[in-house]
């Protein structure tokens, strides 16, 4: 059935007013009586996973309060191409300036407690200043940070993961220029009122720092290797900001044919249940070859068997 939407605007932000449809409530009998936070129809946010959103941004409101400036929604989730088996909920918390331990803390035992509710890869958070929004820095300061991969540390020193999860990411400048171009406002202030574009050379240093062990990871990470790769090379030629997928599709259209099938291989990979299998041999080759482009400013590289490289067709 689905939820029925009306919309009241405010100069700070558009509230949705939704309600729970049947068959939602019939999933999360906890649903009866409240209200999503935001209207999640309209970016086709599966319902379990729209879950999880409305329950985060309650916890962020009722731990920050007032020092709370909105919350974003980025990555897979974000750019349309969701997969449940593959990709993480991204997410980042804008704050008016310091929080306190315990604010962190209460926060951070309900972030925790959505865990075992979140898709096989999690959800990946980080609280930040508004201030390095709109002056970014690289690498940018940040408050608080969560991925499933700390949370561990966090049920055994909850204290100590409170103290000293505090610091830079080159990381952000990423997800500050997702945001940007291709971000949700789950609450807050609108984005083009909290952050400003990231420099280029920013968000290429964070991309590039992303793939740089790429060919010693890519037996391991097939699928994310390659997707990942081909949307840093979409990025120095066109300037464009894709999603894994649609790097991988921008590469099946612009690298050379011998490096079509392994491309096409992430891509199927990434669209349906299979893990992606690849031969070393071919793996390498495809870093080393990818390595060169960008290390010459993203110009494609031309072997004499498969002929010149597709033209570019401009921005997406």
């Amino acid at each position: 059935m689905g939820a029925v939407i009306s919309e009241a605007s405010s100069s700070q932000e558009t509230v949705s007013t939704i309600e729970y449809g049947a068959e939602e409530r019939a999933l999360y009998p906890a649903l009866e009586g409240q209200v999503p936070i935001y209207d999640r129809n309209r970016f086709a946010i599966p319902v379990n996973i729209g879950y999880i959103l409305d329950r985060f941004v309650e916890a962020a409101r009722e731990a920050f309060g007032t020092d709370l400036t909105g919350v974003y929604l980025h990555g897979s989730l974000a750019m349309g191409c969701f997969r449940e088996d593959k990709s993480d909920i991204d997410l980042i918390v804008v704050v008016e300036g310091d929080i306190s331990d315990g604010q962190k803390m209460r926060f951070m035992e309900e972030v925790t407690a959505l865990n075992p509710l979140a898709p096989k890869k999690g959800i990946e958070m980080s609280v930040v200043k508004k201030t390095y929004c709109r002056e970014f820095v690289h690498p940018a300061p940040y408050e608080l940070h969560y991925s499933p991969a700390h949370l561990d540390w966090f049920r055994r020193a909850p204290q100590e993961y409170i103290q000293k999860m505090k610091g830079t990411d080159k990381d952000l400048a990423a997800h500050f220029t997702i945001i940007y171009h291709h971000g949700i406002v789950l609450s807050g202030a609108k984005i083009e009122e909290i952050f400003a574009p990231v420099p280029r050379e920013d968000y290429l240093d964070s991309i590039l720092f992303d793939v740089e062990n790429a060919k010693e990871e890519i037996m391991e990470q097939p699928m994310y290797i390659v997707l990942n790769l081909c949307r840093v090379l979409a990025y120095m030629r066109e300037g464009l900001v894709l999603s894994k997928l649609q790097g991988g599709e921008w590469g099946l259209k612009h690298l050379e044919a011998v490096y079509r099938r392994i491309v096409g291989d992430a891509v199927r990979c990434y669209t349906s249940d299979k893990e992606m299998v690849v031969e070393r041999q071919e793996a390498e080759r495809f870093c080393d070859m990818m390595r060169d482009c960008l290390a010459d400013g993203g110009q494609l590289a031309q072997e004499a068997p498969a002929g010149k490289a597709i033209k570019s067709e401009g921005r997406l």
